[in-house]
């Protein structure tokens, strides 16, 4: 991690002070959605400072609200860590650990530290208090032991419905964190668990199985978001009362924020169940597996979040960062070949019909080890129609128009002669000329062409689709916008063209650089009778 990560400086002290002896971290998702980047930041963060130190790390899912969870998550969360490149040193579960949390419950409640409660939600929130006034003690928070024992095992055993009882921690109604206001320990929720299946009818809450499980495991260094620094008082506490034999110890970095990004599960969730995406891998998705569809590579994503460091301050950060560090990644290791999105068809009059023609072309011209390829080229080829004017407007424009020769990359010189029109006047070919003695690599330097272009052979092309996309969600200042109202009417669009005819099959998530356009990679959705290409990065960024 960078030098700046603030926990792995703690790491370095507690090390050498013989404070701990193994750096042990844990990663503990929920299994109610899938991962998204933000997600990625905790879990590079867990696996990256227990690596430094030659540590270990351990997946925990915290699946102690049935209501919410499904193996389909615990199915996605692990083949996310795989793609990562991440190998937990357990996998555990939180309702692994669901007898052990009720013992130790009941353990509070024979010490006096905790109690039932029959208050429903709305008024523990309002005897609650505030931050400017204390809360009221509940009127039955002095039940005596024997009763809280009964009745909790009461509430085990089906007696209740939901919310009709919790079971709270007696700690001080008047303290001055929120918090520790004789916080909610256990709730009833009568719903199958996904493992458990109907063996539990109450679940423990976050705040008090997150620390129990910290210890059990023996995680030294338990790291979240800045949103738990007002909860590690209780987490401290719940160890302490517990008296658990391992005290683990919490540390808050903070969160990561990214331009035009959204990275709340229940948002995303809404952007699948309203169809405004086409799942949770849709390609302008923040998930995962969005960004893998897209093309993003494992590295990329690391490279990304250890640059942006650690620290105890939330940060926002420009989304084409990420872009960034996937040309970074993958410029040096894909082949470089050409593609028209948006074809014009070129007719060079003097050559001969039917003839095609290979010329040699480098796959990378950075990276000779990646070899050479042979490029199409006969009478018939599509060019961009962004690269054809008939008037050439200024002297910074260099593609094509009447009167002026380009050179096509790998290929000829060519000169546009004349323009074919359709019925409603739209230019639909140009007819060129090329001058045989230009043939790249013949050294041929006598005159300069009006720049280069890429193009290919119209006879042999392979036809495809081109998915471009920009932000999903756009920020907003006006903050009476809801998310829905910020999506970008214009981040898919997709466009038919074709790509130089340069292999038999495409592999799905196969990267190439397309020659000045971008870097893309191969779509789920692609076949061999029609390509699709998903565009992950522009050659360059636009951050200024």
């Amino acid at each position: 991690m960078e030098e700046s990560n603030f926990i792995k400086t703690i790491m370095e002290k507690d090390l050498a002070s013989g404070k701990v002896k193994e750096i042990v971290t844990r990663f503990p998702p929920e299994p109610n959605a899938y991962l998204h980047i933000g997600h990625a930041r905790a879990m590079i963060t867990d696996f990256e400072l227990a690596e430094c130190f030659n540590g270990k790390t351990n997946l925990r899912f915290d699946d102690t609200n049935p209501a919410k969870e499904d193996s389909e998550f615990v199915d996605a969360i692990l083949k996310d860590i795989e793609w990562l490149g991440y190998h937990p040193a357990n996998i555990f579960f939180g309702s692994d650990y669901f007898d052990q949390t009720y013992e130790l419950a009941i353990k509070l409640i024979k010490k006096g530290l905790a109690y039932v409660c029959d208050l429903n939600q709305e008024e523990i929130a309002k005897y609650r208090g505030d931050l400017s006034h204390p809360g009221i003690d509940s009127p039955y928070r002095n039940r005596s032991v024997e009763e809280n024992l009964k009745l909790f095992n009461e509430m085990r055993e089906g007696k209740y419905a939901d919310g009709e009882k919790v079971l709270r921690a007696k700690i001080d109604m008047a303290h001055p964190n929120i918090n520790m206001r004789d916080p909610v320990l256990y709730r009833i929720l009568h719903m199958h668990h996904h493992r458990q299946g109907d063996k539990w009818c109450i679940y423990p809450m976050y705040d008090f199985a997150h620390p129990i499980q910290d210890a059990i495991e023996g995680i030294t260094h338990s790291c979240c978001s800045l949103e738990y620094d007002n909860h590690r008082i209780l987490y401290d506490w719940v160890v302490e009362k517990c008296e658990m034999p391992h005290v683990p110890h919490q540390y808050e970095f903070g969160r990561l924020n990214i331009t035009n990004t959204i990275m709340s599960k229940r948002y995303l969730r809404e952007l699948v169940n309203s169809g405004k995406v086409t799942g949770y891998d849709d390609p302008r998705m923040p998930t995962l597996v969005g960004l893998k569809r897209r093309g993003f590579t494992a590295s990329s994503i690391k490279d990304f979040v250890k640059s942006t460091g650690l620290s105890r301050v939330n940060s926002t950060i420009d989304g084409e960062m990420l872009d960034h560090f996937l040309r970074e990644d993958i410029k040096l290791k894909v082949n470089r070949i050409m593609a028209v999105k948006d074809p014009l068809e070129v007719v060079i009059d003097n050559y001969e019909e039917g003839k095609i023609e290979y010329v040699v072309a480098e796959n990378n011209a950075e990276n000779p080890e990646l070899g050479e390829r042979k490029v199409a080229f006969g009478r018939h080829l599509y060019i961009e129609k962004e690269d054809f004017v008939l008037e050439k407007p200024n002297k910074h424009y260099k593609r094509l128009a009447l009167g002026l020769e380009v050179r096509l990359y790998h290929a000829y010189f060519i000169k546009a002669n004349s323009v074919d029109y359709d019925k409603d006047g739209n230019i639909v070919c140009v007819h060129c000329t090329y001058d045989v003695n230009t043939k790249s690599g013949s050294g041929f330097n006598e005159r300069k062409p009006n720049g280069t272009i890429q193009f290919v052979e119209a006879t042999t092309a392979r036809s495809a689709i081109f998915n471009l996309f920009e932000p999903l969600v756009l920020d907003d200042e006006d903050e009476t916008k809801s998310f829905l109202d910020r999506i970008n009417p214009n981040s898919w669009t997709r466009m038919k063209g074709y790509v130089e005819n340069c292999k038999e099959h495409f592999d799905e998530l196969e990267r190439f650089q397309f020659i000045r356009d971008g870097y893309y990679a191969v779509d789920k959705e692609s076949k061999d009778s029609e390509l699709v290409f998903n565009r992950i990065a522009p050659l360059k960024s636009s951050i200024k």
